[in-house]
């Protein structure tokens, strides 16, 4: 299944995810390319929406290749697998960690200036990206959540690829993928239209959810 963009795959996300019925749910996209498949996702399900800020902590010298993820109230994820393959030692870990975690409050403090934050408390919390790859970036969302006192933990993305769920599957309660497709590659490639997602577009899309 390829998707026209990020909306059109909200879209049809959001139809699968309102057949399940949520108990009193909120959706949190991941900025900043989560957001808008996120807002179509809550429009289904008219529910509120809010942004989950993490930030990916990648390998020093090839960066879009996780090694963890860091999220709100400092957590912190380790995939020590990679770290283990790329040589990388804990100084340099923790480096990487503290530029990424000064982007996160930066970002934080940006979306927090369009709307306040929606609490999760003893509501469904649905964490919404446009696709899976490592699963990193989701993993510090949920565990975001399941702090913050969600009655229950979502994972709701259009793509991922087979068998990448991994520990997800054992910290979600529920998790919905429109395709998994073999040979997945990355997750643009299932996209017709995977243009970057601005601030802006960030920002409008939360405010047009709370108008």
């Amino acid at each position: 299944m390829r998707f026209s963009d990020r909306r059109h795959a909200g879209a049809l996300l959001g139809a699968k995810v309102a057949a399940l019925h949520p108990y009193r749910p909120v959706v949190f996209g991941l900025p900043r390319g989560g957001v808008p498949v996120a807002y179509e996702v809550a429009r289904a399900l008219a529910c509120p929406l809010d942004v989950l800020v993490v930030r990916k902590v990648g390998v020093p010298y090839q960066r879009e290749l996780a090694m963890g993820a860091i999220g709100e109230d400092g957590v912190v994820i380790r995939n020590e697998d990679v770290i283990d393959l790329a040589g990388v030692g804990d100084e340099e870990f923790e480096r990487v960690t503290e530029t990424e975690a000064r982007e996160l409050d930066m970002r934080l403090a940006r979306y927090r200036a369009e709307v306040p934050p929606v609490s999760p408390e003893g509501r469904t919390a649905i964490v919404v990206d446009d696709g899976l790859a490592t699963g990193s970036t989701a993993l510090a969302g949920v565990q975001v959540l399941a702090r913050k006192g969600a009655a229950s933990v979502w994972l709701a993305v259009p793509v991922a690829p087979p068998g990448s769920l991994g520990d997800l599957e054992g910290l979600t309660d529920r998790i919905v993928v429109l395709s998994r497709p073999r040979g997945f590659g990355a997750v643009g490639a299932w996209y017709r239209d995977f243009t970057q997602t601005s601030d802006e577009e960030v920002g409008a899309l939360l405010a047009e959810s709370r108008g």
